[in-house]
């Protein structure tokens, strides 16, 4: 496993995380497997760990912190997120501060997300929703000051909203952020834009999230794909998107170059980027867990194929489904 810094932190993350959502509060989430999944990953060298309070109202969380207790001597990175007051997701410009991240909130679901983990200090707190006109409130600064001062919280991080990589540049630029979990993979390649020299230039971590475009850069999603009933996806997965997902995904099937699957060449993609500093994909099953973590071997794709790759940026605007 190859590590990478991790922006003025200056922990040595694994390059490929763990992504923990699918441990939540998705269907046909399994305790026993999502253990094993968790135990194999530590194994091959995955050391940092992304959840949040949302993942299952705690579940995910308290899954993480069974990871803690059975590898006390591995130096495993815990990454977590406050979910917004509203319990509303994407923050949208009409949701205020104040109905999303009061103080008393921010400090209670720390506490929280600490009990879940059974730690006294988790490595990144990260406010799960965020929006730029949020920047200049002092309550959110003073909150993280206190965490950080308590030894409650070793660094803070926003999570930006699907499609917005810009939303979040002002927040950045106070200094005050340590990381940025942001949507980038083949298609959405909007954060190189600004994002990423940005936070090249402030040293902020950035951890790469959606590697595979909630499933469509598996290459698994076709038009005739159905979700059971309950699963997140089948909302996201709506007609308008499914359709035009599934037709961008066959474009990139013959570009897969022989003996590597379409999901290795989408890993590989976003390694190619040094502004990454873990790409957190999720892994609920041990096979995803070898290939994935199989990705991180340094060789990189063929700069032929890498540019071709990067023709097929998809450049997207929220809407109601985006969540």
């Amino acid at each position: 496993m190859n590590i990478r810094k991790f922006g003025k932190t200056n922990w040595m993350v694994s390059e490929i995380g763990y992504g923990m959502w699918g441990m939540g509060g998705w269907t046909e989430s399994d305790d026993l497997l999502s253990a094993g999944s968790l135990d194999l990953a530590v194994e091959h060298g995955v050391n940092f760990f992304d959840t949040a309070w949302g993942y299952g109202e705690g579940h995910s969380e308290q899954l993480l912190g069974q990871l803690l207790k059975r590898h006390p001597n591995t130096r495993l990175y815990t990454a977590s997120k406050i979910p917004p007051k509203n319990f509303k997701w994407p923050a949208r410009p009409e949701y205020t501060f104040e109905e999303s991240y009061p103080t008393e909130h921010v400090l209670d679901y720390t506490h929280k997300t600490l009990k879940n983990l059974g730690i006294e200090q988790i490595d990144l707190m990260q406010f799960h929703t965020w929006d730029d006109g949020w920047t200049e409130k002092e309550e959110w600064k003073r909150a993280v000051e206190d965490l950080k001062k308590a030894g409650k919280i070793a660094a803070i991080g926003i999570s930006v909203n699907r499609w917005e990589p810009e939303n979040g540049i002002e927040a950045l630029k106070t200094g005050l952020i340590d990381a940025v979990q942001v949507i980038y993979n083949i298609f959405d390649q909007a954060p190189e834009d600004v994002l990423f020299p940005l936070c090249k230039e402030l040293d902020i971590a950035v951890i790469a999230r959606v590697p595979f475009d909630e499933g469509t850069l598996t290459g698994n999603i076709t038009r005739e794909t159905t979700f059971p009933e309950g699963d997140w996806r089948g909302t996201y997965f709506v007609p308008e998107n499914l359709y035009a997902s599934a037709e961008k995904a066959d474009l990139l099937r013959p570009l897969v170059p022989e003996g590597m699957t379409m999901a290795e060449m989408a890993l590989r993609f976003i390694l190619m980027n040094s502004t990454v500093s873990t790409v957190i994909p999720g892994m609920r099953k041990q096979r995803n867990v070898l290939s994935n973590v199989g990705t991180s071997d340094g060789k990189e794709l063929p700069k032929k194929l890498y540019s071709e790759l990067r023709k097929h940026r998809w450049d997207r605007k929220p809407t109601s489904w985006s969540q």
